[in-house]
């Protein structure tokens, strides 16, 4: 039985946040997408009408707990061996879709293999962290203070790159999020402030260029509807209306399970994926989106734990990043469809829907219970 000892050192209550965090996803992405009586329903005639899209998701489900388990079991030391090799083979891959990349909606982002299609971006985020964390895990900053700004142009080059690529398919969305996680890992490793002050100053200085001259007409639309949802509430204003009031209209309790109206009756678009989280606040009302969100700190929490104990830095750096992916995904989705944020088409771990965004996620969950799991065998 010594062999199987390791099984003890997982962390089991991050895998817990996890697939409770899928269970609750699973449940509103049926509600919002289901077809049948929702007055008088049972058990039975819930089975015989699963919307097909529930389905697939069951099945994404199963191919994720897949990819967790082979992800926890071998040795995460292997990512920082390969990180680079695996980082410019997202590279290429992001090249691709400028060249044979599939259009919907106007936007290139998919690779098509057949039945499957591949969102590369997605896997960028994690890309990125693997050779941020293989970089500075063999790197100590000159001052004990942090790093200088002309030690960064490396990392800021692993980020720069993927961030131009993604945005010009366009992904606006994608691209600031590689950015924020980017920006996490660096914290982590340790920035002078004088640093950070110059990178803040020049920040600021390029909000205007990127507003004249890398903005498309639809994003300049979005951040205006922010700043005014009134302005065009039928079109332009529309998705974050519907949301405010399927978010406003759950109050306390909710609706309650197949009650809501917002997405049932299409007034909310996207409503099982970007907009997820606001049929959950219309049926379950203040108390369900306050239990998920409580999943989601321990989720975070846990996270953090294992890097901080993690017992080399690599591990350390993967850790932080990978968590700082989910964190940026919940802090960006949730403000979104509050209408704290812009509309940026971004989803929300482990409850919106998506084959390739859904396995990502247990992916990161897989290698956070490894490098956990680890630093008991060193």
């Amino acid at each position: 039985m010594a062999r199987y000892r390791w099984l003890t050192k997982i962390d089991w209550a991050l895998i817990a946040f996890a697939l409770a965090l899928a269970a609750v996803g699973l449940s509103v992405l049926f509600s919002a997408t289901y077809e049948g009586p929702r007055d008088q329903w049972t058990f039975g005639a819930l089975w015989s009408g699963m919307p097909s899209i529930v389905r697939k998701q069951i099945l994404f489900f199963g191919l994720s707990l897949t990819v967790m388990c082979v992800a926890t079991v071998i040795d995460y030391r292997h990512v920082e061996t390969y990180a680079f090799i695996l980082y410019g083979a997202g590279i290429v891959l992001l090249l691709a879709v400028h060249v044979i990349g599939e259009t919907r909606s106007g936007a290139t982002r998919w690779l098509d293999f057949g039945p499957i299609a591949f969102q590369p971006s997605e896997s960028m985020k994690m890309l990125v962290v693997f050779a941020l964390a293989r970089y500075f895990a063999k790197r100590e900053p000159e001052d004990e203070r942090g790093f200088y700004l002309r030690e960064l142009i490396v990392p800021f080059a692993i980020v720069g790159v993927p961030v131009v690529l993604v945005a010009t398919q366009p992904d606006l969305g994608t691209a600031i999020l590689i950015t924020f996680v980017g920006m996490s890992v660096l914290f982590c490793v340790g920035i002078r402030w004088q640093s950070l002050a110059i990178l803040a100053i020049a920040g600021a200085l390029a909000l205007p260029v990127a507003w004249n001259y890398v903005l498309k007409d639809y994003q300049k639309d979005r951040v205006r509807t922010f700043l005014d949802p009134e302005r065009d509430p039928k079109h332009t204003g529309y998705h974050i209306i519907q949301s405010k009031i399927a978010v406003g209209s759950g109050q306390v309790s909710g609706k309650g399970f197949l009650q809501g109206t917002q997405g049932t009756l299409r007034f909310l678009p996207e409503h099982h994926t970007d907009f997820i989280f606001s049929v959950l606040a219309e049926e379950q009302g203040w108390v369900g989106c306050a239990t998920v969100l409580g999943l989601y700190v321990g989720l975070l929490l846990r996270g953090l734990t294992i890097g901080q104990r993690a017992k080399d830095r690599f591990g350390t750096f993967l850790a932080v990043g990978l968590t700082s992916i989910l964190f940026w995904h919940v802090v960006v989705n949730v403000n979104m469809v509050t209408g704290a944020l812009p509309v940026v088409g971004v989803p929300l771990p482990f409850l919106s829907y998506g084959g390739t965004f859904l396995t990502t996620t247990f992916l990161i969950v897989g290698l956070l219970c490894n490098v956990g799991m680890r630093r008991f065998m060193f």
